[in-house]
């Protein structure tokens, strides 16, 4: 440990008992030790509280999504969760609630289900159905182990849909329209999480989760941009969440067709 009379972070002096946190680097000072106290602290002041951290997004985010994604562009973000930090924290909760109720990954209640011998006897295809299938499982299985990477990669992809199909609406910048994108992205896994029970009597119930949390992110965009039209606000938003699943399933595409190359060839 460091002694009380500089900050642990930078080395400036402490001015005085009175003084709890560092001018220079905004560390507390002195810095304390873990313990318990300070887990069980930190735990309470991130998590639990419901008028900032991690519950007050989320709770605003599901009532009042335009005016929490409005006010943490803006700069009013001291009650927020940072919107990436809850991306992933609600990444973590959708794996570890679809191993722990479904006892499966969350990409197999959400790739759809293909009959490829019967596609083959359908239509004739040259390609084998066994490789089809198994270049499928492939992409799911990889999809499901690194789900978080896949949430990020697709980001800034959904971000570009958005900005490209709201233009110069809002005067807002690429990094903003990130911002926005983590914070829709959260909105759907809180869905995602909500559905996960009925899973097992509705298998389906994962596809119609899609829909409707576009339509809740159709609803936020028009709530954001409170100004503007709602029309063309909800017009814009579909086009946009249109441009991404045709990019998103693209890349699933192009990962399926390299992961049959690869399963041919071996």
């Amino acid at each position: 440990m460091s002694e009380a009379r500089e900050c642990a972070n930078c080395g400036r002096a402490i001015d005085g008992v009175e003084q709890k946190f560092c001018p220079a680097c905004g560390q507390p000072t002195p810095a304390p030790r873990i313990d318990w106290h300070y887990l069980m602290h930190e735990f309470e002041h991130t998590v639990l509280h419901m008028d900032r951290g991690i519950l007050y997004s989320l709770r605003e985010l599901m009532l009042r999504p335009g005016r929490l994604m409005r006010d943490y562009l803006e700069g009013r973000r001291a009650r927020q969760a940072k919107p990436l930090f809850l991306l992933m924290v609600m990444a973590a909760v959708v794996v570890f609630l679809s191993r722990y109720i479904l006892g499966g990954g969350v990409i197999d209640a959400s790739l759809p289900q293909v009959d490829f011998q019967a596609a083959e006897a359908g239509g004739g295809s040259s390609l084998d159905p066994a490789a089809m299938q198994a270049a499928f499982a492939a992409v799911g299985d990889l999809m499901d182990r690194n789900f978080a990477a896949f949430t990020l990669l697709l980001l800034p992809v959904e971000a570009a849909a958005f900005r490209m199909a709201f233009g110069r609406v809002g005067r807002l910048n690429y990094p903003e329209w990130l911002v926005i994108t983590a914070f829709l992205t959260v909105q759907a896994f809180v869905l995602w999480i909500i559905a996960l029970p009925l899973q097992r009597w509705f298998p389906y119930v994962q596809s119609l989760v899609m829909w409707v949390g576009m339509g809740y992110g159709v609803f936020s965009l028009v709530q954001f941009f409170s100004g503007y039209p709602r029309w063309k606000s909800a017009l814009r938003a579909m086009v946009g969440f249109g441009a991404f699943m045709l990019a998103g399933g693209l890349v699933t595409v192009a990962l399926v067709v390299a992961l049959l190359v690869r399963v041919m060839a071996g």
